[in-house]
């Protein structure tokens, strides 16, 4: 089987050194501490990348360079360099002899090669990126014909991964036109829709079912982020236009479309408890999410735990009172807790911490999930960025920052692929998708209409929201 993306257990950041003063060592350009890489020039880590004939880069170094060198070239940059330094540079014009050469070096390029397709393949969408592969694999076809057939392999698998990452982008896109066409069409049957006691409970009444259809949905999400998306959150210091047009070139970023799930789950979560008519029911819903809110914790689905939580607490649900009385929330007061920001949200990351040595035990797939609260990981990232500098003074590239971002944006992929385990339930993973959701305002009426207001200023905002929603 191809190496793929590397365990996170492979990064060790650690730069304590006790009493001890640590061992400083420098060799062509590159700078080491206690043997561990820390800093480099450009030229030297790309060196240091290039497979010879007794020399394979550590998989941990592949990934993490692969993944931030794009902060200082493009990746078609990259790849004509290395295969530049795998094939040209070593030709010597008798046939023969480069024909040897190539026939050595070749079961490493096809490694080096596989290895980046298949954790990075968005850098594949650049034409020019696959003109250069389809041309490593001419040349490699002059020394070595299994080599060859191994290149075409690996572009078919590529081509097919590419496809699929189409698909899901193209699905995407087809959703949110949808949701924006049926907007308008829903605007003008808010007032119906608020006063109906129909609710999630009429299509899906288990917890237990409705935390694993969210699972499903979180799942097959995050599996399309590519790691690249992470260096985003680094990319305010680009060395050119051409470089920066590398950002902007994908049609859509799948990070960016994880996070507007979640934003969409936390309205779905308040439209479905400021809906019902009757109180009752609306204390049914509330007791439905916290059961799911629960059995989201349970399963190691964060993400969909913290959307349920800020659904229930925006204001429209948590001045819902008289419906707040009569709902046991000694269930929904530990979650609360358990995501609680204060200490650097402690409790929640001791929670990740606990759900990752399960799944490095896991005996069972369903013991391997861990989806992270995510909107707080890429945070994470983004102060890991602020805090440390891409070049040092001497012009050398940080690459402590980058073995540090490769620890985490790995432990993510190790998350990111493990197969939901779950039985799909068809009917409830489209209405998560595509049910439509009440925006702030339509969100405030419905509470509104639901519990009436307890002061002027809330019966004069009711008569404005009437007013203005009236008029769409």
């Amino acid at each position: 089987m191809p190496q793929t993306t590397p365990y996170s257990s492979k990064f060790n950041p650690s730069t304590a050194y006790g009493h001890r003063q640590p061992v400083e060592e420098n060799y062509g350009g590159l700078h080491y501490r206690d043997n561990k890489l820390v800093s480099g020039s450009l030229e030297a880590l790309i060196q240091l990348l290039v497979p010879t004939v007794d020399y394979y880069p550590d998989r941990s170094y592949i990934f993490t360079f692969l993944l931030s060198s794009r902060l200082f070239l493009h990746p078609f940059e990259l790849m004509s360099r290395v295969c530049y330094l795998c094939v040209d540079h070593h030709r010597v014009g008798d046939p023969q002899t480069d024909k040897k050469r190539i026939r050595e070096i070749a079961p490493k390029i096809v490694q080096l090669l596989t290895e980046w397709t298949e954790t990075f393949p968005y850098d594949f969408r650049d034409e020019r990126m696959m003109r250069s592969l389809k041309d490593i694999t001419h040349r490699l076809a002059f020394g070595d014909e299994l080599s060859r057939r191994a290149m075409q392999r690996l572009i078919q698998r590529l081509l097919r991964k590419l496809t699929t990452l189409g698909q899901y982008e193209e699905s995407l896109a087809t959703s949110s036109a949808s949701a924006a066409m049926d907007r308008p069409v829903a605007l003008k049957s808010k007032q119906q829709l608020v006063r109906r006691d129909e609710c999630v409970l009429n299509l899906c009444d288990d917890p237990f079912i409705f935390a694993q259809q969210l699972t499903h949905i979180e799942m097959e999400r995050l599996s399309f982020i590519g790691p690249e998306e992470f260096v985003r959150a680094f990319a305010q210091k680009r060395p050119s236009d051409n470089h920066k047009s590398f950002f902007s070139k994908r049609k859509t970023s799948n990070l960016e479309a994880y996070v507007e799930w979640f934003n969409r789950l936390t309205y779905l979560i308040a439209t479905e408890i400021c809906m019902p008519v009757k109180k009752k029911h609306r204390a049914r819903v509330l007791e439905f999410f916290i059961d799911v809110a629960q059995e989201c914790f349970n399963i190691g689905n964060f993400n969909s735990l913290m959307a349920i939580i800020t659904g229930m607490n925006m204001n429209p649900v948590s001045r819902l009172k008289k419906t707040w009385n009569k709902v046991n929330t000694d269930k929904f007061d530990i979650l609360v807790h358990q995501m609680d920001p204060s200490s650097n949200f402690y409790s929640y990351r001791t929670a990740l911490r606990g759900a990752t040595q399960r799944c490095s035990t896991a005996h069972t797939s369903q013991e391997m999930i861990v989806i992270p609260f995510f909107s707080l990981f890429i945070k994470d990232i983004h102060f890991l960025n602020e805090g440390c500098v891409n070049r040092l003074p001497n012009g050398q590239i940080n690459f402590e920052k980058f073995w540090e971002l490769a620890k985490q944006v790995s432990e993510f992929l190790s998350w990111r692929q493990v197969i939901c385990p779950f039985e799909r339930d068809r009917k409830t993973l489209q209405y998560l998708i595509s049910a439509q959701v009440f925006n702030e305002d339509e969100l405030q009426l419905a509470s509104y209409e639901s519990e009436g207001p307890e002061n002027n200023l809330e019966r004069d905002t009711r008569r404005s929201l009437r007013s203005s929603l009236s008029r769409m």
